[in-house]
């Protein structure tokens, strides 16, 4: 399959210079979903630096964080949705890839946000089942190394499961040594520029996917 990817996007490219070449009749629509219930939390300015990526590639974003992400315990048993929950299963079925950003809380994802993506599995009866056909970015923000390898590591883990493709480039921020600013600036311009990679490598998946026109396998 990985094969396959590499030569639909190869095919696509030799036909386009960039991704405005395609958005001009369809927008790629990148989700950011994640951070905390803190207001200007590291983790969401982390995860809007990798949303202007994905907007400098030309795709159209949007954020699900802090209190919308406030929903009951996902119970697939039960067939009532607040008002939230729907919000949110919209945008995860609409988007033609996600942007995960989670703090790193002992060695893994929060409760919010791992409860946030128990709720994809309300797609399961979709054409586009899950995440499949969606790159999905990951990063994680800990305060020191060994959170952040290891809740990345996780998340990696849960978007396999979800039926997603994660990027090449993964994000794990060092909150300790690296600040984020409210204005999408950070202390280490490296790791900036690394979260933008991130968010141009999730529009780009989706421009090939949009090219390619992937079919759902259950």
């Amino acid at each position: 399959m990985t094969q396959f990817l590499l030569s639909r996007l190869a095919l696509h490219l030799s036909r386009t210079s960039s991704l405005e070449g395609v958005t001009a009749t369809r927008a790629i629509k990148v989700l950011g979903l994640g951070g905390s219930l803190r207001d200007g939390s590291q983790s969401e300015r982390a995860l809007r630096t990798a949303l202007a990526g994905a907007e400098e590639a030309g795709a159209t974003t949007t954020a699900v964080t802090g209190q919308q992400l406030v929903l009951p315990f996902y119970d697939a048993g039960v067939e009532e949705r607040t008002a939230e929950a729907v919000r949110l299963v919209e945008a995860i079925r609409e988007a033609d890839g996600v942007i995960i950003v989670s703090p790193g809380y002992h060695g893994t994802v929060t409760g919010l946000v791992k409860n946030a993506l128990d709720y994809v599995e309300d797609l399961r009866e979709d054409t586009r089942p899950y995440l499949h056909g969606r790159a999905v970015g990951l990063i994680a923000v800990a305060h020191g190394w060994q959170a952040a390898v290891t809740t990345l590591d996780q998340m990696r883990t849960v978007a396999h499961a979800l039926r997603g493709w994660p990027t090449p480039m993964g994000g794990a921020v060092n909150s300790a040594e690296v600040k984020f600013d409210s204005s999408g600036g950070a202390s280490d311009e490296k790791v900036a520029n690394n979260l933008r990679l991130i968010g141009r490598q999730v529009a780009e998946f989706g421009l090939a996917q949009a090219s390619a026109e992937f079919p759902a396998s259950r």
